[in-house]
């Protein structure tokens, strides 16, 4: 038994490594839009028309397949109307772009408190490898990918088309 403080409550929101159940891989809210755009600072850094927003979220102990993993999802999410109306076309079937921003956000853990906990977000350079990773591999699978600015504080702007809105975890968490 590990000794623990007197009077000294563990944190909420603290993961322990050996308590793999908290921790997430890469997560990301996905949008069918007609058009979105991000600015920064008043100017337009990144805008598409008709395709998919990526607001992707990296966690703590994300890895290189996981990149790959929701590339290839995102690439590939049959989530367009073919001609009789149904969802049976990729973005890149339907001739769409991607719009990836970055929102650490996604990995809030809201489980205790008022106040969401971010210790499962990735930090800095490391968030910023992974994130530019799947940018990366989106690109490599022949899809116009614009983007965000890691780290900025971002408007982003969007006309959702359905609305079509889903949610992707590569640990399968939801």
């Amino acid at each position: 038994m590990g000794r623990r403080r007197r009077g000294r409550k563990e944190h909420p929101g603290r993961i322990r490594r050996s308590s793999r159940a908290y921790l997430r891989r890469v997560r990301a809210v996905v949008q069918r839009v007609t058009s979105a755009s991000v600015t920064i600072d008043g100017s337009v850094v990144g805008e598409i028309g008709v395709g998919l927003l990526v607001l992707l979220g990296v966690a703590i102990d994300d890895e290189g397949p996981d990149e790959q993993q929701l590339a290839e999802k995102l690439a590939n999410l049959r989530i367009f109307a073919d001609s009789d109306g149904l969802m049976n076309r990729s973005v890149i079937d339907a001739g769409g772009s991607v719009l990836v921003v970055s929102q650490f956000t996604l990995l809030g853990d809201t489980r205790k408190g008022r106040r969401p906990s971010f210790v499962a977000a990735a930090r800095g350079d490391a968030a910023n490898a992974r994130y530019e990773a799947v940018v990366a591999r989106l690109r490599a699978l022949g899809l116009h990918v614009e983007t965000g600015r890691f780290g900025a504080d971002m408007a982003v702007a969007l006309v959702n088309d359905g609305p079509v809105t889903i949610l992707i975890d590569t640990k399968k968490a939801f």
